[in-house]
């Protein structure tokens, strides 16, 4: 059973997708790629309006698709839509948990809320949609789950501090999960990916210095070579999860970093360095600015052209 489990391909065609997180970004991206391989698409995410605009964008890639508004840290909220999805378009077989939030800044400006939405977002709303889901799973012996972590889910990234330790709650949780329903022919696939063009800085927090940080964060997120089209990044997750691999990092730079964050003793110190040239203390100090409101000369520019490209193909822009 194990054999096969890990050895057989998993057809699209008519399964019932569910991705959180599904409006915007990587989310939506994933949807266009699952929907050209003939699946049914839902898509949850909080704002009605960016859900709108998601589904009228897949419609017109030939995608069916249903949208539900739904907070996922709330954990009847889940249920509900889970049901409501269900009751529409039958049993969910492929949940992808996508839903994010980031703030950025230095150690001294997160707070503990900063934290405890982290930890709600990336490990609880995950938990609770993987709860729901499973029982029905088990009982047709046939399921995917898809977990986006991230590299910061494994190397933790000076002035991501909160994001990490959400993002690393839910590699822990994901892989033991893997590990417990496998023998009822359930797929769990972690993901980890590292820099993506998909637009989200826009609509990521900055704190402290926000334009500073802003402007460091979105030209990492730009340059090819450092970062991956979301495109290809959404090919690579869903062929993932066709297969039922375990784990994908990617790309070549966050393999290499995990690798040697892994392997190399006191390999983190390295980040020691990279955190001096970031910005300091100082600017709106805790207060947290969105993306979109801490431009500065660097950022937009010629730069992150790219991510500004993709910010408008994605719905990162109203």
């Amino acid at each position: 059973m194990l054999t096969r489990s890990l050895s057989s391909r998993y057809e699209l065609q008519n399964k019932t997708v569910l991705i959180t997180g599904g409006s915007r970004g990587l989310g939506l991206v994933m949807a266009r790629e699952f929907g050209r391989r003939g699946a049914r698409l839902a898509i949850c995410a909080r704002d009605s309006g960016e859900l709108g605009r998601a589904a009228a964008d897949l419609r017109a890639n030939g995608c069916s698709v249903l949208t539900f508004a739904c907070d996922v840290t709330d954990q009847g909220e889940v249920e509900r839509m889970i049901a409501a999805v269900r009751e529409q378009l039958g049993s969910v077989d492929v949940l992808v948990n996508n839903a994010g939030v980031i703030s950025v800044g230095p150690l001294e400006t997160m707070t503990e809320e900063d934290y405890r939405e982290s930890i709600n977002t990336h490990f609880w709303a995950p938990l609770y949609a993987m709860r729901a889901v499973l029982p029905e799973m088990r009982r047709r012996r046939s399921g995917r789950i898809v977990n986006i972590s991230s590299i910061g889910g494994t190397v933790s990234v000076p002035h991501l501090n909160s994001y990490c330790a959400g993002k690393f709650a839910l590699a822990g949780l994901s892989e033991g999960v893997r590990c417990e329903v496998l023998k009822d022919n359930i797929n769990v696939t972690t993901v980890y990916p590292g820099l993506m063009r998909t637009g989200s800085p826009r609509n990521a927090f900055f704190k402290g210095k926000h334009r500073a940080e802003y402007a460091w964060f979105s030209i990492s997120d730009s340059l090819p070579g450092l970062s991956v089209s979301a495109e290809r990044a959404a090919r690579a997750i869903v062929s993932a999860c066709e297969r039922g691999r375990a784990r994908l990092i990617f790309p070549v730079s966050a393999k290499l970093a995990s690798a040697a964050f892994h392997l190399i003793p006191n390999a983190a110190d390295f980040l020691s360095l990279v955190e001096k040239l970031l910005p300091g203390v100082g600017g709106i100090g805790t207060e947290r600015a969105a993306g979109k409101d801490s431009c500065s000369f660097a950022s937009p520019s010629l730069v992150t052209m790219l991510n500004e490209r993709a910010a408008l193909r994605n719905n990162e822009v109203a």
